[in-house]
């Protein structure tokens, strides 16, 4: 039996798929790469805005074309808001909520019926990942989130806060790394509320994950500013925890981020972001901005430019807003318009990638460690290019001669250049590339 994995959205879904993958393999199933070849789909879809809500309904339709015999489980935060829709699609046989996600595969048995064989016990290192994220992996340390912030229907989607425990983390993030991850992303829908619910927190699983394993890199999902507590940067100091973070503001407006019961005002978030870059040589602040947020003035657009180049950021993920059905954003008055909305997005866009090209700029002339990641890109007769990220995050391609591969390991790159038709840095690898066979954690990875 084979079972094909995916997932639309965020970096948890990503998680919980690799969850599911290494759950189903010990059942029996082998792992497909594309939906036309398996026996079972199952899709972890997303609900953010609504076009994400009909890119899952589209997505759930393409798979059934694709493959019409193959079984198909639908979940994730569109399947928990709208599963009537969902079990109307035809070729869906199984709808799961977001509650019931840690019990997928004992539903796709006992629901479905679908034949397992006895569960098996894997080679030594052996990963049950997919071979696209085999030198990385997103780890699922918590679920739900206690705020309700105006415009995000997930919080409705995922229900409460449910915090893993230190030790089950601890355990999974050793055995991946058993298994040749060589970086874990700690994942969420709350990240920074990690441990409310069982006496803990982010820092706490932070300190253990540095005491207890061996994982050379660590970073971070989005994480909301409000959540990082005075002394969290000192964690830094471990260089095995990389200098990035994902903190989203939304806003560079106080009125704007009070309509959308944000907890965190400008002041404060400019501040959070100066102790970042002063305990952390070389931090990378990335962050999220909504444009055309009902209500936003002439006035509170400017006053976001404004803020956002002053802050500064590496990256910025810019969304256009859109009324979400069962939001309060939704329900609030002076909304704007689609012209307005789509010259605001360009502007931010225009400014967002001088930003980028500036932060690319000043990392020029560095050696920094680079994870190298696989590649089948060849540039030429006798060279292949691989890409991978800096610590701080930053995207870098390097060129290698065909037969050596830099992939899955952590080498000394010299940062020589900036492409800037791709937005991304050329690098030089600065060591020697081993041959493959004598790779750290060569070790059997389940091929797709």
């Amino acid at each position: 039996m084979q079972v094909h994995l995916s997932a639309l959205g965020c970096r948890l879904n990503e998680a919980e798929l690799q969850n599911w993958a290494t759950s189903f393999q010990k059942v029996g199933y082998s792992l497909a790469a594309t939906p036309e070849v398996a026996d079972l789909i199952v899709l972890n879809t997303c609900a953010v805005t609504a076009e994400a809500a009909r890119k899952s309904r589209q997505t759930v339709r393409r798979f059934h074309r694709s493959n019409p015999e193959a079984r198909m489980v639908v979940t994730g935060c569109y399947a928990s808001l709208e599963p009537e829709k969902l079990e109307q699609i035809m070729g869906v046989d199984l709808v799961v909520d977001n509650s019931d996600k840690d019990v997928l595969v004992d539903k796709v048995k006992d629901v479905l019926d679908m034949p397992v064989m006895p569960e098996f016990a894997t080679e030594p290192g052996e990963s049950a990942l997919f071979a696209r994220n085999r030198e990385r992996a997103f780890i699922k340390i918590q679920d739900g989130c206690r705020y309700r912030c105006t415009y995000c229907i997930v919080t409705v989607a995922r229900g409460e806060e449910k915090s893993r425990t230190i030790d089950n983390l601890i355990e999974e993030i050793n055995q991946l790394h058993e298994g040749g991850i060589q970086e874990i992303v700690l994942a969420g829908v709350h990240v920074g509320g990690y441990g409310s619910d069982i006496d803990s927190s982010l820092y706490e699983l932070v300190q253990n994950v540095l005491d207890r394993t061996d994982m050379p890199r660590i970073r971070f999902a989005s994480v909301e500013p409000w959540d990082l507590g005075d002394n969290f940067f000192e964690l830094f100091a471990n260089p095995r925890l990389m200098a990035h973070m994902h903190l989203p503001i939304q806003s560079g407006a106080d009125s704007v981020l009070r309509r959308m019961s944000r907890r965190c005002r400008t002041e404060d978030f400019e501040a959070l972001v100066n102790e970042a870059r002063t305990q952390v040589p070389g931090f990378n602040v990335t962050t999220d901005v909504i444009v055309g947020f009902p209500g936003e003035t002439d006035e509170e657009f400017e006053q976001t430019m404004e803020y956002i180049e002053k802050v500064g950021f590496g990256h910025i993920h810019i969304f256009t807003y859109s009324d979400r059905e069962g939001t309060k954003a939704a329900r609030l008055p002076n909304k704007i318009t689609k012209e307005v909305k789509k010259e605001r997005s360009r502007r931010l866009h225009e400014l967002a990638a001088i930003l980028k090209a500036e932060e690319l700029a000043s990392q020029v002339g560095q050696t920094v460690e680079v994870l190298w990641e696989s590649s089948n890109q060849q540039v030429s007769e006798d060279t292949q290019r691989f890409y991978g990220y800096t610590p701080n995050y930053h995207k870098v391609a390097v060129d290698v001669p065909l037969g050596l591969s830099p992939e899955r390991l952590i080498l000394k790159t010299k940062l020589v250049s900036v492409d800037e038709e791709q937005g991304i840095l050329m690098g030089d690898i600065v060591e020697d590339i081993p041959s493959s066979s004598s790779h750290p954690n060569s070790i059997k990875i389940t091929q797709l």
